[in-house]
């Protein structure tokens, strides 16, 4: 009678293949001794097809690629993409630290396709503990996002890279989910519907980051000349710039981070809230390009075919016939008005997506007051170690969580963990100044 061969367990799983699963991919693949596999639920990488416009560029230097900040040797670099495509050169000579937007999706999907640990069509639906392991169960995929079948994956360590989905605020999203001949739709999806936004008449922006500012100076560009109106709209009191000095730029740092894993839950959600303007800004390049747009709209005495309105917030959303109508509330004066538009493009931002396949552990995964998942200082979700989080700490760990810059540095920290040594050094100091009072001498 033979005996029923052992059933093959991972060292990691990795769920969801944005840039910081991805660049956790990469940086696993030339690990000997660890057995890692990588799953999502779409066909292949993508990163925000809806924002791609043309010239846009990343708000971080190239050295914040998938690996180099863990690995400069890394075969996966940007810098090693750029030679493997010819324009290492001509990106040498443009003396630009910023890469196309197109171009680093461009780069990620060339990683991708090298890295034989992916899986993709597969959608995790749970994780459960099954012995002295972790089982995770997958709906595998056809084309069309039907499940055909399931599979089953045994890992000692699971890493969750679920990323952020879009979202609408409550008004708009019942507007954008009941359709109409009022267009709704949220910056991701700009690109698809630009056609239809520059046949509506009229379109009102709503948002105050990079995203509001970058769909704005491209609508307005492309609608003056049609005679289609654009508004902006946000609730901020101005059009506030991305801080970018370098003594700030050290808040996305291991020992920033040391101090704000460390305050309380309603003290961290207070600095997320102030601290906008480290990464959820606009470039100030951008905003002086608008600012000559409109300019230039105005050359001759010509009536701007746009609004600029700040400190006002959409308290309340409806349609009437074939327009939009917003009310809007300010917030210094306290006067209300309403607004009528042809359509609606909200750049409001992302959430983190609900882990709802860690359901099954029940409150063996720590969770805050708020029901948020509680991420420890090393990226752990329970006592055990096992499941980690990349990317959507913000809640607990600060600034660094969405810096693409900090990924590399992360993913280091997950690998060590999962390994039990330090395939890639861990630097946990490198700010000149000190966050927090220093230790008495």
């Amino acid at each position: 009678m033979s005996t029923p061969a052992p059933q093959h367990v991972h060292d990691l799983v990795g769920i969801g293949l944005g840039p910081f699963g991805l660049g956790l991919a990469a940086l696993a693949d030339p690990l000997d001794d660890l057995d890692a596999v990588f799953v999502d639920q779409t066909d292949g990488f993508s990163w925000h097809p809806g924002m791609m416009l043309e010239g846009t560029t990343l708000q971080v230097p190239f050295l914040a690629d998938l690996v180099t900040m863990a690995d400069p040797t890394s075969p996966y670099s940007f810098l090693a993409f750029l030679k493997a495509t010819g324009r290492l050169y001509s990106f040498y000579i443009r003396e630009s630290f910023a890469p196309l937007r197109s171009e680093y999706d461009a780069y990620c999907r060339w990683v991708a396709e090298r890295l034989e640990s992916l899986r993709w069509r597969r959608r995790a639906l749970a994780i459960e503990e099954e012995d002295d392991h972790l089982l995770v169960t997958l709906a595998v995929l056809d084309a069309q996002g039907a499940t055909t079948r399931f599979e089953q994956l045994r890992t000692r360590h699971v890493a969750l890279c679920l990323g952020t989905a879009p979202h609408l605020p409550p008004s708009l999203e019942t507007l954008a989910a009941t359709g109409g001949p009022a267009a709704v739709l949220h910056s991701a999806d700009y690109l698809d519907h630009k056609p239809q936004l520059l046949e509506a008449g009229s379109v009102t922006v709503v948002g105050s980051g990079q995203s509001a500012a970058e769909v704005y100076r491209d609508l307005l560009a492309a609608a003056a000349p049609r005679g289609t109106r654009v508004d902006w709209v946000t609730r901020s009191e101005r059009f506030f710039p991305m801080e970018y000095t370098k003594l700030t730029l050290e808040m996305t740092s291991p020992e920033y981070t040391d101090l704000h894993r460390a305050l309380p839950e309603d003290v961290r959600d207070g600095l997320s809230r102030t601290q906008r303007a480290l990464h959820k800004g606009i470039s100030a390049d951008l905003i002086d390009e608008i600012h000559e747009l409109l300019y230039c709209l105005t050359a001759g005495g010509r009536e701007l075919p746009s609004r600029l309105l700040t400190a006002t917030a959409v308290t309340g959303a409806r349609t009437n016939g074939d327009e939009i109508v917003l009310d809007l509330a300010h917030s210094l004066t306290g006067e209300t008005a309403e607004h009528r538009t042809g359509a609606v493009v909200a750049a409001t931002g992302y959430r983190p997506r609900d882990a709802d396949l860690l359901a099954p552990l029940g409150d063996r995964v720590r969770r805050d007051a708020s029901g948020r998942l509680d991420v420890a200082r090393d990226y752990t979700v329970d006592d055990a170690g096992r499941l980690h989080v990349l990317g959507t700490e913000e809640h607990t760990h600060g600034v660094t969580a969405p810096d693409l810059g900090f990924g590399a540095w992360r993913a280091s920290v997950v690998l060590a963990a999962v390994l039990g040594r330090e395939p890639y050094p861990i630097e946990r100091a490198i700010a000149f100044q000190t966050f927090g009072l220093p230790a008495a001498h």
